[in-house]
C-alpha cells in the first residue's frame, strides 16, 4: 500500500467534501498515483480514467452524491469514481473472479446509478431520473450525464439530446472530450468540438440577469424558452457560429480545460442550480498523467501489465503461439480485398480491436470507421451492398446487439452481400456480462436469408471469409471468440466451403457430439480424455456443424438414424442456440433421441478469466466431461 495523504482518509465522497477546497489538487495527484499503480499490475481500462480524474474529484466534491446522481457513459471513465465510493481497499480485485465488477452496476453500489457498459445512453438514463425527480416534487436532486470517450457519436445519445431539448428537466451534461473512442475519433462531430468556443464572461452575464429577471418574477418557463431562443439566434449571427446544443434550447458552456480541479469546481458550483437542461464541454487529455499512455492512448486503453514507473508495456512472448482470431480475420480481409475490388471494411470506432488496421494501411479508401454507431454501421454496409459493393462489417458480438433491428431491415430483408463478422463472441472474461457476445445465435437464428457459420479454427475462418464474399451469398454471419487459435501455420489455401455443410471429424458408435464453433477443440479434448478413462468401451463420435443456418439436415439425419445419444456444444445462450435448433430439426423430424446441451445458462455470466468461466459454466474440458458420463452411465 503507497503512502498517501489523502486517500486513506476518503472512505466515502462525504470524507471527501470535508477536505479544504485547496487540498483537491494532492487529491487528484494521489488518487491519478492509485490507478496507475492498481492498472499496473491489475489490467483493466487505463487510459480512459487517468483523463477524469479532475472531473470526478470535483463532481462528488460539488454534488452530495449519491442523493444526486452521476450517470457515467462508459465505465472506461470511472475508476476513479470507484475508488473514491468505498471501493479503494478492493480496488486491486477489479475485473477478477469475484472481485468488484468491471464497470459501474447499481448491484455493486448506490454510487453507481446506471449500468454502463456499452456507449452512448447515459444522457437518456440521466433524463429519466431528471424528470422521475421533477414528478416526486424533488427540485434539489440534481442529476448529471456524463459521456465522453467518443459516445457523443451514438445515436442514441443524439435522441437523448432531441428529448431533453423537449421535455421539462434541469439535468447537467458533461461532455468529456478527449478527441478519443478507444481508436481516434472521428466524424463531423469530433471537428465539431474542436472549434466550438463560448465567452465565460458571456456566460456569467448571462446567468446573473437571468437569476434578477426570475427573482422579480418576469422570467417563467415559457418565457425563458423563448428567450433563449432569441438569444441563441443572435449569439450565433453575432458570433458567426452555430452552437448545435443550443440549437437544441440546451444551455452550453465550454470547452473548459477538464484538468484544473479548482476550476472545474468553481464552474459545477455556478451551474449547478440553474433551470433547465446545459451542457459544459470539458477538454480533456486520455492518458493524463502518464506519458506513454498520452502519447499512445489506443493502445494504452487497456494496456495489459507495465510498469507503473515507466509505462513501458509488459508484453507477452507471442513469437511461437498461435495467432489471435482478429489477426487472422485482418491479414485474410487485405488478403481478399487485394482480389476483390469490391471488398470494403467499416467497423464502428474498433479497427485496432478487430483487427482491420491492416486495411486501413493497405486500402484506406475502402476502409471506414464509422464510429459508435453499429447500427449504422450495418445500414451503411447495407447501402454499399445494395449499388454492388461487398461489405465486411465487423462488429463485437455483444455491440451487435445494438444492431439487431439494421441487421434485419436493412440487410437480411433484401439479402444484401453483407458480411457480418462478430468478434468476441461467447465468453469473453474479465469485462463481463455487458461484453460476452452470448445472445447473437439465437437473436439472429429465426431471421430469413441469414447465413450463419463459425469456424472450427483459424484456417476455417479464412475458408468462410473466402466464402461469403462469392457471389450470390446474400448476408453472411460469421462469429468467432477473443482470443488466440491453436494453429501456428495458419495461412492455408483460401478455398469455398459448402454453404449449410457440416462435417464428422471422428467416428464414435454411442455418443454424437455436435460442436459449433472453435469450442469443437475443446471438445475433442474432452472426447480423448473420456474415451481413454474409460478404455474404449463407449465411443464418441464428434461433428462440427460449421453452420447453425441453414442446418446440415443431412448431417442431422445420420445422427438421428445411428445415436440416442447426442450432446450439443456452444459458446453462447444455450436457451434458443444451436442445440435448440438441434432438438427442433429432431422432434420436427420424428426422432426422439436423448439430448444434451451445453453452453451459457440463463443468468448473466460475471467476470473472471475465461478458464474461470468456462469452468463455472461446464463449458470447460472438464464439464464435457462430465456430460459424456452422464450418458454413459444411463
Amino acid at each position: 500500500m503507497r503512502n498517501y495523504k489523502y486517500l486513506p482518509r476518503i472512505n466515502t465522497p462525504a470524507d471527501l467534501r470535508q477536505l479544504p477546497e485547496k487540498a483537491l489538487p494532492e487529491v487528484c495527484d494521489e488518487l491519478r498515483d492509485d490507478i496507475i499503480h492498481e492498472c499496473a499490475s491489475t489490467p483493466g481500462h487505463l487510459a480512459s480514467s487517468l483523463g477524469t480524474v479532475e472531473l470526478t474529484v470535483a463532481l462528488h466534491y460539488v454534488f452530495s452524491t449519491p442523493d444526486d446522481r452521476i450517470v457515467w457513459d462508459v465505465g472506461h471513465q470511472a475508476y476513479g469514481h470507484k475508488i473514491l465510493t468505498g471501493r479503494r481497499d478492493t480496488f486491486h480485485t477489479n475485473r477478477q473472479f469475484g472481485g468488484i465488477r468491471p464497470f459501474p452496476t447499481p448491484e455493486e453500489s448506490p454510487y453507481d446509478t446506471f449500468a454502463c457498459g456499452h456507449a452512448s445512453n447515459s444522457i437518456s438514463a440521466a433524463l429519466g431520473m431528471a424528470t422521475a425527480a421533477i414528478a416526486e416534487g424533488n427540485d434539489q436532486r440534481h442529476i448529471v450525464a456524463v459521456i465522453g470517450d467518443g459516445a457523443m457519436s451514438g445515436g442514441l445519445a443524439f435522441e437523448g439530446l432531441n428529448n431533453t431539448s423537449e421535455t421539462r428537466n434541469n439535468l447537467l451534461i458533461i461532455l468529456n472530450d478527449n478527441n478519443m473512442s478507444i481508436d481516434r475519433s472521428v466524424g463531423g462531430m469530433k471537428h465539431y468540438l474542436l472549434r466550438l468556443d463560448t465567452s465565460p464572461t458571456y456566460n456569467r452575464l448571462r446567468f446573473g440577469l437571468s437569476r434578477r429577471l426570475t427573482k422579480i418574477g418576469l422570467l417563467n418557463d415559457t418565457r425563458r424558452r423563448a428567450l433563449l431562443r432569441f438569444n441563441n439566434s443572435l449569439k450565433s449571427l453575432l458570433m458567426r457560429q452555430k452552437n448545435i446544443f443550443e440549437g437544441l434550447d440546451i444551455r452550453y458552456f465550454g470547452p473548459v480545460y477538464g484538468h484544473d480541479v479548482l476550476q472545474l469546481v468553481a464552474t459545477l458550483r455556478q451551474i449547478k442550480d440553474m433551470k433547465g437542461p446545459k451542457l459544459l464541454h470539458l477538454q480533456t487529455i486520455k492518458g493524463k498523467g502518464l506519458e506513454e499512455a498520452e502519447k499512445n492512448p489506443t493502445i494504452y486503453h487497456a494496456p495489459g501489465l507495465y510498469d507503473p514507473d515507466s509505462g513501458e508495456r509488459i508484453k507477452e512472448d507471442s513469437a511461437n503461439l498461435p495467432p489471435k482470431f482478429q489477426d487472422v480475420f485482418g491479414a485474410t480481409l487485405v488478403e481478399l480485398a487485394a482480389q476483390n475490388p469490391r471488398i470494403v471494411g467499416v467497423t464502428p470506432a474498433m479497427p485496432t480491436g478487430c483487427g482491420m488496421t491492416p486495411l486501413f494501411e493497405a486500402y484506406p479508401e475502402r476502409a471506414f470507421d464509422v464510429g459508435i454507431a453499429e447500427g449504422h454501421a450495418v445500414t451503411f454496409s447495407a447501402g454499399m451492398a445494395k449499388e454492388g459493393m461487398q461489405p465486411f462489417c465487423n462488429i463485437y458480438s455483444a455491440f451487435a446487439q445494438r444492431a439487431y433491428d439494421n441487421i434485419i431491415h436493412d440487410a437480411a430483408l433484401l439479402r444484401l452481400p453483407v458480411v457480418l463478422c462478430f468478434d468476441r463472441a461467447g465468453i469473453v472474461g474479465e469485462d463481463g456480462p455487458t461484453h460476452h457476445g452470448a445472445f447473437d445465435l439465437c437473436a439472429l437464428r429465426p431471421v430469413p436469408n441469414l447465413t450463419i457459420a463459425s469456424p472450427y479454427d483459424e484456417c476455417e475462418l479464412r475458408r468462410l471469409m473466402f466464402t461469403a464474399q462469392q457471389p450470390d451469398r446474400g448476408t453472411f454471419v460469421i462469429r468467432y471468440p477473443r482470443g488466440r487459435g491453436r494453429l501456428t501455420d495458419w495461412r492455408c489455401p483460401l478455398e469455398t466451403v459448402p454453404v449449410g455443410k457440416g462435417r464428422l471429424l471422428k467416428e464414435g458408435a454411442d455418443i454424437a457430439l455436435l460442436s459449433f464453433g472453435p469450442i469443437g477443440n475443446v471438445c475433442a479434448d474432452a472426447i480423448a480424455a473420456f474415451e481413454q478413462a474409460n478404455q474404449g468401451q463407449v465411443s464418441v463420435a464428434h461433428y462440427d456443424l460449421r453452420f447453425l443456418k441453414p442446418l446440415d439436415e443431412e448431417l442431422l439425419h445420420d445422427v438421428a438414424t445411428r445415436f440416442n445419444h447426442i450432446l450439443t456444444v456452444e459458446d453462447g445462450a444455450r436457451a434458443g442456440g444451436v442445440g435448440s435448433a438441434v432438438a427442433e430439426w429432431m422432434l420436427d423430424n420424428g426422432f426422439h433421441p436423448v439430448i444434451k446441451r451445453i453452453g451459457m445458462p440463463d443468468h448473466f455470466v460475471p467476470h473472471g478469466t475465461p478458464a474461470q468461466l468456462y469452468a463455472q459454466c461446464g463449458m470447460d474440458k472438464a464439464g464435457i466431461i462430465r456430460e459424456l458420463e452422464s450418458f454413459s452411465k444411463q
